[in-house]
């Protein structure tokens, strides 16, 4: 009883839901941010074989580097303040997102492209009604786990 009335204390605590506010303001900012570089990167990688032999030499060693490794860099880049929170949130949560368009871009069966194509569509026609409905369900699922590591990486 002790611990819940404690967490109920914690709960109406101003300060707490302040923080909290402000925690998870950063958090949407920087997985929106993620979501735009991480689909438009990942929509140019996965349709383009020349896109995807440029740019992925590029990203995956910065992929490796840890999180930490980047705080000295972050709070030098952008001073102290929001500037680094929301890049290393960013920076984490840009993989996963990216990393899942690209899965999903490959993963649509080039048959659906055919029959678009025969069926007269122009290239917008098939990005808007073939590639984004083929690729969004491993899009979701890299934005669930680009939230969830947006999240680890505020600590």
């Amino acid at each position: 009883l002790d611990v819940l009335k404690a967490f109920i204390n914690a709960l109406l605590d101003p300060e707490i839901i302040q923080n909290l506010v402000l925690t998870l303001r950063r958090v949407v900012l920087g997985v929106c941010i993620a979501v735009g570089i991480g689909c438009s990167l990942g929509f140019l990688m996965g349709s383009s074989v020349l896109a995807m032999k440029l740019i992925d030499p590029l990203l995956n060693p910065l992929r490796q580097v840890p999180v930490m490794a980047w705080v000295p860099l972050a709070i030098v880049w952008f001073g102290l303040g929001e500037g680094p929170t929301i890049f290393l949130i960013t920076l984490v949560a840009t993989f996963p997102v990216l990393l899942s368009t690209v899965s999903g871009v490959h993963g649509i069966d080039k048959n659906y492209y055919h029959a678009a194509r025969s069926l007269g569509a122009s290239s917008f026609s098939l990005i808007r009604k073939v590639t984004i409905p083929g690729a969004l369900p491993d899009i979701l699922t890299g934005i669930r786990v680009a939230m969830s590591s947006g999240w680890m990486s505020v600590i």
